[in-house]
Order: structure tokens, then C-alpha cells, then sequence
């Protein structure tokens, strides 16, 4: 499964990416506006670090300013990947842009029903949200399992980019469901790699190690 960082923190992203484990960057309105930053120069710096697909979201919600805005930001770096909203204009945009050669992801989807839309429009990527469906009571991994099962029944190339992750939990019953990629906030990121008994374990090792008096260089 792919790793996405959910991030316009360039430093941030900078820092993560020498892992070798980050395959690439999502960003929204939010996160931009939160940046302080021109949209336009932050996917610009990111895209000049990052290889893998770095998503650029549309503020327009008609299909006319979709595009244009959409061919815009595609017009950055070939690893732009445009980000469009699930809905009847956003996926008639989607359908052009596919036509056109231009990848994109479908954002704030929450129903298999919408997923199955968004692979007959030629979206590269659809992006379930589990968290927000988890924070209505609902169940947002199983929206996963439906979309992995309508995808496999039609051999869709539409890839499953589970997205509004919240904690490791999620990244591992996403992995476990059969998503694509998933896209992740830099905390959770980083606690993936953390178990107490991993740290435990090291520090023993290290005390152990000490008091051999040895040196491997």
C-alpha cells in the first residue's frame, strides 16, 4: 500500500521523504489556508522534492471553473494529480480531464454507490474519508471493503486512496481491507513506526551492548 503524506508543511514533508517511505503528497483548501502560503508556489515546492502524485485541489464547483482551474494546476509539474469534489459537475470534469491525460483524485466520497461513479468517470484515484464517516457513527473501514468489492467485480483501475485517517489503527485495517494508498497527517505518520516494546526492547540491547566494551567501526 502506498503512503501519502495529508501535508503543505514542506519542511515537514522534506523531513519525512529521506525515509524513502513516503510515495507521495495530498493536500485541500484547508491545509493551504492554514499554510499562509500561495497555493500555487507550495504545490510547486512540493512537487520539486516529491516524485510520486502530489494532489492539488480545485476551489471552483462547476464544471467550466473545475477545468479551467484543474488544467492550471496540472500545469505545475507532471505530478500534479488533480483533486476534484464527488459530485455531478466535479466528475463531469473528471471525465474530460481523464480524456485529456490529466490524473485526478475524487475527494469527500462516502458511499461505494459515489466510488463506482467516480471509476466510470476515469478517476485515477477516489478518496474515501473513513474518519468522517466514523465520527457520524458510521462504519468507515467498511466503506473500504464495499469499494475494494465493486472495484475487483469490473476490474476498475481507479485506485482506492483511503483518506480523514486518524490513527495507526486505520493505516493497518486500510492495508488489511485492500486500499491502494493512504493518505496520513505526519503524526500518524510517524507513530507508525513506534511500539513500546520496540523501544523497550532497544534500549535493553543497547545497555547489553555497552557493557561488552565493543565497537563495530
Amino acid at each position: 500500500m502506498n503512503l501519502f503524506l495529508d501535508s503543505t508543511d514542506t519542511a515537514m514533508i522534506k523531513a519525512l521523504a529521506v525515509t524513502g517511505l513516503v510515495d507521495g503528497v495530498t493536500t485541500n483548501p484547508t491545509l493551504i489556508a492554514k499554510s499562509g502560503r500561495s497555493m500555487l508556489e507550495v504545490i510547486a515546492e512540493i512537487c520539486a522534492f516529491v516524485e510520486g502524485p502530489v494532489s492539488a485541489e480545485v476551489a471552483a464547483s462547476d464544471t467550466a471553473g473545475i477545468l479551467a482551474e484543474g488544467r492550471k494546476l496540472a500545469s505545475i509539474a507532471p505530478n500534479v494529480v488533480v483533486k476534484a469534489p464527488l459530485t455531478k459537475e466535479g466528475l463531469t470534469a473528471v471525465r474530460h480531464f481523464t480524456d485529456e491525460g490529466i490524473q485526478t483524485n475524487v475527494t469527500l466520497c462516502f458511499t461505494a454507490n459515489q466510488a463506482l461513479l467516480a471509476a466510470k468517470a476515469g478517476a485515477t484515484y477516489v478518496s474515501p474519508f473513513v474518519g468522517r464517516l466514523d465520527d457520524i457513527g458510521e462504519d468507515g473501514m467498511q466503506l473500504i471493503h464495499d469499494i475494494r468489492a465493486v472495484y475487483d467485480n469490473y476490474a476498475f483501475d481507479t485506485e482506492i486512496l483511503a483518506a480523514s485517517i486518524r490513527t495507526p489503527a486505520h493505516v493497518q485495517a486500510a492495508a488489511i481491507a485492500g486500499c491502494d494508498c493512504a493518505t496520513l497527517p505526519p503524526a500518524v505518520f510517524e507513530a507508525l513506526f513506534k511500539h513500546p516494546l520496540t523501544e523497550r526492547g532497544l534500549a535493553q540491547f543497547m545497555t547489553d551492548w555497552a557493557a561488552t566494551g565493543q565497537s563495530i567501526l
